[in-house]
């Protein structure tokens, strides 16, 4: 088109000024979407996830005492992790394994979060002094 417009009418100031259009819009588009490229790359928790939605529905299991050190973060984009300690009542101890698996079913089906790392505790070693989400 500023090819034509050049030709046509011999105005050359078009071709710098479509140059700084298209220029202008790459930029827009950039910024646009680097946000989430930038959440990915630094392991930033996922926008549209509550956490203590999370910490809540696990601690529904049965079998779960209390959930702490609770990590959500960003894998990619459509992708997220999970890093939790559960404590388990110490009268299913035996169970540990199928509370396990119930919960990560729970994180699948309810919050699409498949990557599960989980950490169980009994009630007589649990961590004492972390938070419920994040770091202490």
């Amino acid at each position: 088109m500023a090819g034509t417009l050049i030709i046509w009418y011999d105005w050359r100031l078009i071709d710098p000024l479509i140059t700084l259009l298209i220029a202008g819009y790459i930029l827009w588009i950039s910024f646009a979407e680097i946000g989430p490229v930038i959440r990915i790359l630094m392991l930033g928790s996922p926008e549209d996830m509550d956490a203590n939605k999370v910490l809540a529905d696990i601690g529904t299991v049965a079998g779960v005492d209390s959930v702490h050190h609770l990590h959500l973060w960003q894998m990619q984009e459509h992708a997220v992790a999970l890093e939790a300690h559960i404590v388990i009542v110490q009268a299913q101890w035996d169970g540990a394994e199928t509370i396990k698996s119930a919960i990560k079913e729970l994180l699948k089906s309810t919050h699409g979060i498949a990557h599960v790392t989980l950490e169980l505790e009994s009630g007589d070693s649990a961590c004492t002094t972390t938070q419920a989400i994040g770091h202490s």
